[in-house]
């Protein structure tokens, strides 16, 4: 039958933590007679000395110093993994930094994130807002809310929230003014709406004959942030294509009109993403489940 391998480890911990046995013994509530033996038991098992002894001191050996810190290492992975696994309950503190996009952040994230947050008023937020990507590591990011296909990397952990609907659209005044385009080709005389290189895409995504593909519509204005091309849009300035959420109240209030729609159907996929951890920090576990609730409910598409 297998040894149990944390047998005697937070007793060597501590008599390593301590400059004699007595003092182990004493912080234990053992006697020395049984910090010795346990000690003893534990070298044996090992195959090898831990502690250099004399009469006064106890000095760890090169060998206990290398087991020391990989059984305190693992000592902090067990308390970490208790505390995070344990944490529904909690009430949460501490800084929060929550990277998103600007319309979906204003738009969806934001008002989600107020009724998250509510139950912990000691969860501090730092809300960025930008369509460019930024590094997660770098910049000293909890959790980034990401649109679209996400590269690979060890580094990250990603949990797919929702896919969205894009949507082409314009608002009546430019239809009006321009014409409706009918075709793919007919976009090519059109004046069209984009992102920039590191903000949303130069491009867009449809289904033509039953194949999704990029489509490079003309650049007549490119813009960084998601917001702005709304606005831009309602103001006819030409057409855009965008994920519904952004788009839905001007749709609704009549501001805009889908064209294009036999051309429409290709999905943007919304993930939740956040730098690789051996144990996930419980306010960054909190907010992901509650996203991944409100998602489920479709309160993020």
């Amino acid at each position: 039958m297998q040894r149990d391998p944390l047998s005697g480890v937070s007793v060597f911990v501590a008599t390593a933590r301590s400059s004699t046995f007595t003092e182990a013994a004493e912080r234990l509530s053992l006697t020395k007679s049984a910090v010795g033996k346990t000690i003893a038991r534990l070298e044996d098992r090992l195959g090898f000395k831990l502690f250099h002894r004399t009469t006064r001191l106890t000095k760890l050996t090169a060998d206990g110093e290398a087991y020391l810190a990989a059984c305190t290492s693992a000592i902090d992975e067990i308390t970490a993994a208790q505390a995070a696994l344990s944490s529904d309950n909690q009430i949460l503190s501490g800084r929060l930094h929550i990277d998103m996009p600007v319309a979906f952040g204003r738009r969806v994230l934001l008002p989600a994130l107020i009724e998250i947050t509510r139950p912990h008023p000691d969860l501090s937020l730092t809300l960025t807002f930008t369509d460019a990507t930024s590094d997660l590591l770098q910049d000293g990011v909890d959790l980034a809310i990401r649109f679209g296909a996400l590269p690979d990397s060890a580094e990250l952990v990603a949990r797919h929230l929702v896919t969205q609907e894009r949507v082409i659209c314009a608002s009546p005044a430019y239809l009006q003014a321009r014409g409706e385009p009918r075709t793919l080709t007919d976009v090519r005389a059109h004046r069209c709406i984009v992102g920039s290189l590191k903000g949303p895409p130069l491009v867009w995504f449809v289904r033509d004959d039953g194949t999704q593909k990029r489509f490079t519509p003309p650049a007549t204005h490119r813009l960084s942030d998601g917001e702005a091309m709304v606005d831009a849009a309602i103001g006819g300035l030409g057409i855009v294509q965008l994920p519904h959420s952004l788009v839905r109240e001007p749709l609704s209030a009549g501001l805009l009109r889908p064209v294009l729609q036999a051309y429409s159907g290709v999905g943007v996929e919304v993930h939740a993403v956040w730098p690789r951890q051996a144990h996930l920090n419980p306010r960054v576990r909190y907010v992901i489940d509650q996203l991944l609730a409100y998602a489920a409910k479709g309160r993020l598409g």
